[in-house]
């Protein structure tokens, strides 16, 4: 009987709904590496025929394919070699690292999670033994995720112990603020921790360690903006509003000024626009100072009573 063909569905098993430890289990393979799939056919047709196109190529094929791999690294382990593994497993390290992920704060990015999982499939494909009938994808995934986590754990300077303790007083805190319907006091938060308040106060210091987020995060939280310079103040920036309010401003003094009389327009312009005196003015125009100053006075009345009207 003719096995059917293997779906896309084996190349990224958990798009589907698929777990990959069911396709270990029942022998699927994590992936259609061409390359895997190019030395399944030449297994199959002798070496000399011609290969079987990747895509009509069956689940022995691929199978048999990983098989001539492990045997070919394992009698003479070589980089090109390994790295066909590495290619033909790796949706393992995605699967890995999603889950860890979970739960995990936001700042940890799961690229970087993907990174160290790379680094225990290599590992565990160097440290693999085929002979002793072990499933590879189980000993994998268990040597991916332990990368991962010592990664992570490196990466954290807050000791053990004590974010055991922090998960501790969280469960305890929880557990007395059901029970209390309030927040509890430190004196029974001590007494629940068995503990005294003194120890108590002392281990508020250490949990301090372990309350370090990330200021963008804090400003971030309850708010649509992801980014910390969204919410830095630019005080070299113009405002945009104030922009448009001073051109509308300049286009209403504008038209208040062309309804001037031509006396009071020449008055507004050389008093306000050409800095000129009252008595420079009234050289100009030939007439006082004090005869400028009713005409200054009677313009900028007639201004203002325009703008009322434009507002």
């Amino acid at each position: 009987m003719t096995r059917r063909p293997e779906s896309a569905a084996h190349a990224h098993p958990h798009e589907h709904g698929d777990h990959p430890e069911s396709h270990a289990e029942n022998g699927g393979p994590m992936t259609a590496d061409p390359h895997v799939t190019e030395a399944a056919g030449k297994h199959r047709s002798g070496g000399d025929g011609p290969a079987v196109a990747p895509e009509t190529r069956t689940s022995y094929e691929v199978d048999a394919g990983i098989q001539a791999l492990w045997r070919e690294f394992t009698e003479s382990p070589d980089q090109v070699v390994r790295d066909r593994l590495v290619l033909h497993y790796a949706p393992l390290v995605k699967y890995v690292a999603g889950r860890v992920g979970t739960g995990l704060p936001t700042h940890v990015d799961v690229g970087d999670l993907i990174q160290s999982g790379i680094f225990g499939l290599v590992d565990a494909i160097e440290k693999f033994e085929p002979a002793r009938g072990l499933r590879f994808e189980t000993y994998a995934m268990q040597r991916i995720r332990g990368a991962i986590l010592d990664d992570l754990r490196s990466q954290d300077w807050v000791p053990r112990a004590v974010r055991s303790k922090a998960r501790e007083a969280e469960r305890a805190l929880e557990r007395l603020g059901a029970r209390l319907n309030r927040t509890p006091t430190d004196a029974e938060l001590a007494a629940e921790l068995e503990i005294g308040v003194d120890d108590l106060r002392e281990f508020y210091g250490q949990l301090q360690l372990t309350s370090v987020i990330a200021l963008e995060d804090l400003v971030a939280a309850g708010k649509d903006s992801s980014s910390l310079v969204d919410t830095l103040p630019d005080d070299g920036a113009v405002d945009p509003v104030a922009v448009l309010v001073d051109q509308d401003n300049r286009r209403q003094l504008a038209q208040a000024i062309a309804q001037l009389t031509e006396r009071d327009r020449i008055v507004v312009g050389l008093y306000y626009f050409e800095s000129l005196t009252l008595a420079e003015i009234g050289k100009v125009l030939g007439v006082t100072e004090s005869r400028v100053s009713q005409l200054h006075t009677r313009a900028v009345m007639r201004l203002r009573a325009k703008l009322v009207e434009q507002a």
